[in-house]
């Protein structure tokens, strides 16, 4: 079944909440420890925040769960999560899910969604930047611990802030032209494709790691530059490379801090 074919709404109902705690577990396959728990998907969605689905017909094959905020007296969403079950992947879906997701929060009047994501994932940059028009200029070192989940790889949990600024022009011309606005890049971050392979297997660990502290004092020097991440980059090997850039809109809450 293709991308467009799937339904995605609101989830309804505790069975649909209960569907995603089953997909996040299959995805992540954390410890229950570690698990977001029924009661969150539940309270998401009672104090305003999203519980979005894709539905193949009765099966449920992905969710963003956001949860509400607040920086300076404005209201954002955090989104914690997007997940899309294996065999449904690289079909656009999870994009969908995220554009409903500013559908929703525009119609409440909320310009910002922001979520975290790994720098060390390739795909999912390029989702997060040439796809949705996030941006990014914050870095959080190991924000979540050391977690159970193979994906991680036993790497320190780092995190790039993704701000997904609504209603700026950069998404918005995106949203009409499939395309980025074009900046001045002056510098890059990059990650090799091997990366998957070396966090997979105990004896070529240490390599991703040095790869993840290479690029964390990157990121961190480019941030305290002024400099933001506006492009992304994959080559026909699988390589991919974060573009840094000034971003010329001044779209932000940090300054009212």
């Amino acid at each position: 079944m293709s991308a467009d074919a799937i339904a995605i709404r609101r989830c309804e109902g505790l069975d649909e909440l209960r569907a995603c705690v089953a997909l996040q577990k299959e995805i992540w396959n954390f410890t229950d420890a570690e698990l977001v728990p029924l009661r969150m998907f539940v309270v998401a969605e009672k104090v305003g925040g999203q519980v979005m689905g894709a539905f193949a017909g009765e099966q449920m094959v992905g969710f963003a769960l956001s949860v509400p905020g607040t920086r300076s007296g404005h209201v954002y969403l955090h989104s914690h999560m997007l997940a899309v079950a294996k065999e449904y992947r690289n079909g656009g879906l999870g994009r969908r899910l995220k554009l409903l997701q500013r559908e929703d929060a525009l119609a409440r009047g909320i310009e910002l969604i922001e979520w975290t994501f790994d720098p060390l994932e390739i795909k999912n940059a390029y989702l997060n930047i040439e796809k949705l028009g996030a941006i990014v200029r914050r870095y959080n070192i190991n924000q979540y611990g050391i977690t159970s989940s193979p994906l991680q790889g036993g790497l320190p949990s780092d995190r790039l802030i993704a701000e997904w600024w609504l209603r700026s022009k950069r998404v918005e011309t995106l949203l009409e032209t499939a395309k980025i606005p074009g900046f001045k890049q002056q510098s890059s971050i990059e990650v090799p494709a091997q990366i998957y392979q070396w966090k997979s297997a105990v004896e070529t660990r240490g390599e991703a790691q040095r790869v993840q502290e290479r690029n964390r004092e990157q990121f961190l020097q480019a941030f305290a530059s002024g400099l933001a991440v506006l492009g992304y980059e994959r080559d026909l090997a699988g390589n991919g490379k974060f573009l840094l850039g000034e971003w010329d809109e001044k779209w932000s809450y940090a300054s009212e801090e």
